[in-house]
């Protein structure tokens, strides 16, 4: 809105062409989104605490989780909102990604909302039944995969590239394409949703991976950055910088609140739709592997789970004490602070080696 404003008066007012650029916008996209996290996270606390809309904490958790029980949840909507109204302000609402990563982050964030609702309103303790909530993500997740499919516009927007890899590129059928894409988007919400465990675990990880997925919009949707690193180079996805960093602004706006001890915690609203923006993001810039080593700290917190199950129902023997493996850590005897800033160091470092496939082509 106030990007197409500027334009309508760039070429009257001196100084307005400073709008055009992208970084400009960026670095406006995410003061505006921290501000306004900052300014309405008091409110949004009050508002919630007021309706007793609380953690419920799990009988069989770490004894340590207890006292967080009753603290204000559902904070994923602080997040959406201030994403959305600053990626409204500075983006060009006229690109087409712009509305698609849009599309499928409040898909996925009603999706978790209705779950939380249910659970924490309604005081139904399954929320919303598993293969409901798996049948609705999996339609927003294929309907996005479809739209991107259908509406690309060069043979690079639905290929193959692996990193380390110069002038690879696999053009994909219809249905790897969807399929490819379905397990970014779902697959990597869920990993949120799961590493979403302990006070601000989550959140700095998730707003790493989207600061460095910023960096890969960027150079992808520039023809000369693109040719250059040897990356595809993918029309509009540019402007996705805007999202990116709207969405990393809002992140940090919402660790100044959940950071150890929280005040709030994000719920699945916030979860859901922060790892489903991250699957999409990785799906338009042909960056997949990437993004899975970038976010490697969800990936593991997903395999954690998966090979406990697997383990207990063909053993009948556990491989860690608890799962996810945060709690592992934590029912050995580690600090809660101690877990989240080792997690985050350990992100950190994944989401360098991530940036560096840009130069090891």
């Amino acid at each position: 809105m106030l990007y197409w404003l500027t334009q309508q008066f760039a070429g009257r007012i001196s100084g307005l062409h400073v709008f055009s650029y992208l970084t400009f916008r960026a670095i406006l996209a995410t003061a505006s989104a921290l501000g306004l996290s900052l300014l309405l996270g008091p409110a949004l606390i009050l508002r919630l605490s007021h309706y007793q809309i609380g953690q419920v904490v799990r009988d069989d958790g770490p004894r340590s989780h207890l006292p967080k029980a009753g603290t204000p949840t559902m904070g994923g909507t602080l997040i959406l909102v201030t994403t959305l109204v600053s990626t409204l302000l500075w983006a060009e609402l006229g690109n087409r990604l712009v509305w698609t990563v849009l599309g499928v982050t409040f898909a996925f964030g009603l999706i978790g909302f209705y779950d939380d609702y249910l659970k924490l309103v309604v005081k139904n303790p399954r929320g919303l039944v598993a293969r409901w909530k798996y049948l609705w993500q999996s339609v927003a997740g294929l309907a996005t995969a479809a739209t991107l499919y259908y509406t690309a516009t060069d043979p690079a927007e639905t290929a193959l590239f692996l990193p380390f890899v110069k002038n690879f590129e696999l053009p994909l059928p219809a249905l790897t394409f969807l399929l490819i894409a379905y397990l970014m988007i779902v697959g990597m919400s869920n990993a949120v949703n799961l590493t979403d465990g302990l006070d601000g675990l989550a959140i700095m990880p998730a707003t790493l991976v989207t600061a460095a997925l910023g960096i890969f919009v960027y150079a992808s949707g520039n023809a000369v950055f693109a040719h250059y690193l040897q990356i595809p180079e993918i029309r509009g996805a540019g402007e996705l910088l805007i999202f990116c960093a709207s969405l990393a602004g809002a992140g940090l706006g919402f660790l100044w609140f959940n950071s150890y001890p929280a005040q709030v915690f994000m719920g699945d609203v916030g979860a859901l739709a922060i790892g489903a923006a991250i699957g999409v993001l990785a799906v338009i810039v042909r960056q997949e592997l990437v993004v899975l080593l970038m976010g490697g700290v969800f990936v593991l917190e997903t395999a954690s789970v998966i090979l406990q199950v697997a383990s207990f129902k063909l053993t009948g023997r556990r491989i860690f004490r608890m799962a996810p493996i945060h709690h592992h850590f934590e029912l050995k005897g580690w600090a809660e602070p101690k877990v989240i800033v080792r997690f985050w160091i350990i992100s950190l470092l994944l989401v360098l080696a991530g940036l560096a496939t840009l130069k090891l082509r």
